[in-house]
């Protein structure tokens, strides 16, 4: 059997469980399923990064049509090491929620496992029509899973989700319309380069860019972010934070390398945009009253670090895209625990609140260990991987040794001192200090040792990262190799007997 042939079972698999979940009568059987899918997704993104690192890019076209008629899965060592990361969070996400009985309420299980669906389709497709499709695969579970215990918080954090990821689909689906009709195809490879000598696709293309953007969360389109994360549970903030957001980054990687061939005209804007939003990431926390809307501006933090390596590949692309993605793995990791550990002291005591919050670093020494790694790693301290996420990103923004470099790299370290600010005020208020006790709270009142595992495990893959840098940044060159390898990517997907593809210069018409 062709490997190629896989490709649509990475989203068959969680699609189909989604549909067991919900008919299974059997709580701890939804649970396992909701669990062991996510896993299994890792040993099989595993697998397809070993595969693609050797062999290069596959894809398939359902159906078996032609290539540029087909409905087309591709995958390379990048979108291999995405699905891996992903499947990790998902995986803590989903435990956390079943260690503190998120998943009582029926449809939990299924609407995470068709959120996941919807990912991968995301991460694989070739088609920017079938993302957008996937998009809306991820979004409509994601309406249920904030809205799911209906309390008014997670109502009005709901509507303001719906209303933007609504507009910015729109947005989207119109971007994706024009470009086809000025161009004639929407198949990711077969619009290589086509914005060099198309201005109307150019437009095009940067309205999908806006919607995408939208969806990162990066600035001047961020608010949304903050302001609706942290009103759902810590379970689903978990899922979101290591799923949405990134796969968004992965797709604007995917466009800037392919359909922007790596166009240095927009540097000025990424570099503008990013620099901004680094700041605004870094300092805004301070203003917030709970943990979780501290760490709601950590990831707006961490999308333009990830971001502004797009305005540094004229010297070495491969380096600077590595250094991003090595950036995106950390975060992922990172912010999913700090989520995880939050989640974990609201759930025992009731409250995220920093005023409410006090002394638990004498009352829960675990959790306050774990709380510590992760708001190290997110600053950019050893032995977490947070360190080398900053060190190889400063390094591939110095290798350009221009004015812009010069300058992101001492917003970088402005914004690290705002995260560090930001982490400091959060350990001030909430682990150190008097008792807890104070405030009502049962002397006899712990966190238990299952409600802070997912956390703990997230923090341990961190350090892992830390110490196996080497084969980390390996990973992270292969993947970003896969990326950059334009050629191998269309003849995968387009194939030899590729029909229906237009020129680049293109412009629609009889």
């Amino acid at each position: 059997m062709a490997p190629d042939i896989l490709l649509p079972i990475f989203v068959a698999v969680p699609l189909t469980a989604s549909v067991l979940a919900v008919i299974l009568p059997s709580r701890m059987m939804r649970d396992l399923l909701h669990i062991i899918v996510p896993f299994a997704g890792i040993l099989a993104g595993v697998w397809l990064f070993a595969h693609t690192a050797e062999h290069g890019t596959i894809a398939h076209s359902v159906g078996l049509y032609v290539g540029g008629v087909a409905i087309p899965f591709a995958a390379d060592a990048f979108s291999a090491i995405m699905i891996i990361t992903t499947s990790i969070v998902a995986v803590a996400a989903n435990w956390f929620a079943t260690m503190v009985g998120e998943t009582r309420a029926r449809f939990y299980p299924a609407l995470t496992l068709m959120l996941i669906t919807g990912v991968n389709g995301a991460l694989l497709t070739a088609d920017l029509f079938n993302f957008f499709v996937f998009i809306e695969v991820m979004l409509l579970p994601s309406y249920g899973l904030i809205a799911m215990t209906g309390t008014w918080s997670r109502l009005a954090a709901g509507r303001i989700f719906v209303l933007v990821n609504l507009s910015a689909s729109t947005l989207l689906v119109a971007g994706v319309g024009i470009l086809y009709g000025v161009v004639g195809s929407v198949n990711i490879a077969a619009l290589q380069g086509v914005v060099s000598d198309n201005t109307t696709a150019a437009v095009a293309m940067g309205i999908v860019i806006i919607a995408i953007a939208v969806k990162a969360g990066v600035f001047p389109v961020h608010t949304w972010l903050p302001r609706t994360y942290p009103g759902t549970s810590a379970a689903v903030m978990g899922l979101f934070s290591g799923l949405h957001t990134k796969v968004a980054v992965y797709m604007l990687y995917r466009i800037y390398v392919m359909i922007f061939d790596l166009d240095p005209t927009w540097n000025w804007l990424i570099v503008a945009l990013m620099v901004v939003s680094m700041l605004i990431g870094g300092f805004a926390g301070l203003a917030e009253n709970s943990i979780r809307r501290v760490l709601a501006y950590q990831m707006v933090n961490g999308m333009p670090f990830i971001l502004v390596m797009l305005a540094f590949t004229s010297e070495d692309p491969q380096r600077a895209l590595a250094a991003g993605l090595l950036y995106t793995l950390h975060h992922m990791i990172t912010v999913g625990a700090l989520i995880l550990t939050s989640g974990a002291i609201e759930e025992t005591y009731g409250t995220g609140l920093l005023s409410k919050l006090s002394g638990l670093a004498r009352r829960d020494p675990w959790v306050a260990v774990v709380f510590a790694a992760g708001a190290f790693s997110v600053v950019g301290f050893p032995p977490f991987s947070g360190l080398w996420g900053k060190a190889f990103i400063v390094l591939g923004i110095a290798r350009d040794a221009s004015v812009w470099s010069w300058i992101v790299i001492a917003a970088i370290v402005i914004a690290s001192f705002g995260a560090l600010l930001s982490m400091i005020r959060v350990w001030r208020e909430v682990f150190w200090g008097g008792s807890i006790t104070a405030h009502g709270v049962s002397p006899a009142l712990r966190v238990s040792p299952a409600k802070i595992a997912p956390a703990t495990a997230l923090m341990v893959l961190s350090v892992a990262m830390f110490l196996l840098a080497g084969p980390l940044i390996d990973a992270t060159l292969t993947a970003t190799a896969g990326l950059l390898d334009t050629t191998g990517y269309m003849d995968a997907v387009l194939g030899d007997e590729a029909v229906g593809v237009p020129s680049p210069n293109y412009t629609g018409g009889n």
